[in-house]
């Protein structure tokens, strides 16, 4: 696609931007929207049922008032609940978020690998197909987190957030064996929010792990459904934020980096 195209970024909340950081690095001629469903957050405490019906006519409201090239689903819950339904009824092609498990078992010497998202997507019968049609032997171990999401958004915003508080919800991905050859070595981070610890993560991990984030994965389907574009963005409008409460977010200083340069409005 030539020109610069309008791309639409989704998510629960805040965690979207580690996806937006990754785009914008790929295609910084590009004009963005970042929407954040805040009045809704957090989805994993929502049935299916209230996602779909939310999430569905809300894109919809969004589709009309931006006119997006594309959308990008920043959200693991979502995407494993909404993208077919989307993509039914609506024209504008999709991009989604799986747990990256086929690279993380691809890549694993030690044959264990853990999930780490939070408790809706890991109880998806999607992740689990997913580990049925490409774990290549490895041991999968699912790990539903409660809070870590939470957690993240408190953190960016810059409430202190304890290393208990993050350790313990991390401590059952780790799975020992016999030996350090036949422990966990790569934890895929099925939720876009985690990314936003990741320096957090790293430090608290009991051993160094190999941490799957899919934001460059993303990127790089983005950049496959509209082409490289260009590196010049300097007469550009900048991004949009929105967000569903309403409010102007306090935070607005905080997010600015993930939009690479990009002045959010």
């Amino acid at each position: 696609m030539s020109g610069h195209p309008n791309i639409l970024v989704f998510d629960s909340g805040l965690g979207g931007l580690t996806v937006l950081r990754e785009i914008v690095r790929a295609r910084a001629d590009a004009r963005y929207v970042y929407a954040a469903d805040d009045a809704f957050f957090p989805y994993g405490q929502h049935s299916e049922e209230a996602i779909i019906g939310r999430v569905v006519p809300l894109i919809g409201e969004l589709i009309d008032a931006h006119a997006p090239d594309l959308v990008v689903i920043a959200c693991n819950t979502a995407s494993t609940l909404v993208l077919a339904h989307l993509r039914a009824a609506y024209r504008v092609p999709f991009v989604g978020t799986v747990p990256a498990i086929k690279p993380a078992c691809a890549a694993s010497r030690t044959r264990r690998v853990s999930v780490l998202g939070t408790s809706g997507t890991v109880k998806r019968e999607y992740t689990r197909a997913l580990i049925r049609d490409f774990a290549q032997g490895c041991d999968v171990k699912l790990v539903g987190s409660a809070h870590l999401a939470s957690l993240a958004e408190a953190a960016l915003g810059g409430t202190p957030v304890a290393d208990a508080a993050i350790a313990a919800e991390i401590a059952p991905c780790f799975v020992t064996g016999d030996g350090p050859d036949n422990r966990t070595d790569t934890i895929v981070l099925a939720c876009t929010h985690y990314p936003l610890l990741l320096d957090r993560l790293v430090r608290l991990a009991p051993w160094p792990v190999d941490w799957i984030d899919p934001a460059p994965a993303i990127a790089r389907r983005v950049v496959s459904l509209l082409g490289a574009g260009s590196d010049r963005h300097q007469n550009e409008p900048g991004a949009t934020i929105v967000f569903t409460s309403g409010q102007s977010h306090r935070l607005a200083s905080a997010l600015t980096p993930y939009f690479g340069g990009h002045i959010p409005a």
